[in-house]
């Protein structure tokens, strides 16, 4: 699913305007960005977290030239599904794809 699906889909579920869909998907997404740039943690109950993890500085390697380089530490986001999103995505539904509707997921974030 691309950004612009996911704004069709809050549109048609909210019956928004594709405008103010994407100004909520667009201020989710920033939110989630700002915390993470100032080290904190997300944690959406029943979807997953959002996390920074540590890269230590190490040698690598330019794969061109077979010269060795210093990588800089960096932090990398990381994303930790919840039991219930893994719940959800792999129950059987008896659909062909096994994909449980998208609305299944929606009430199971709410409650």
């Amino acid at each position: 699913m691309t950004k612009a699906e996911l704004v069709e889909e809050v549109s048609r579920v909210s019956d928004l305007t594709k405008k103010h869909s994407e100004v909520i998907v667009d201020t989710v997404f920033e939110s989630i960005i700002d915390a993470l740039k100032r080290g904190e943690k997300i944690e959406l109950r029943g979807f997953g977290s959002f996390r920074l993890r540590k890269r230590e500085p190490r040698k690598g390697r330019n794969p061109k030239t077979g010269d060795k380089v210093d990588v800089p530490p960096k932090r990398v986001p990381y994303f930790k599904p919840g039991k219930e999103l893994k719940d959800l995505i792999n129950r059987d539904t008896g659909e062909p794809g096994g994909e449980p509707p998208i609305s299944d997921l929606g009430s199971q974030i709410a409650d």
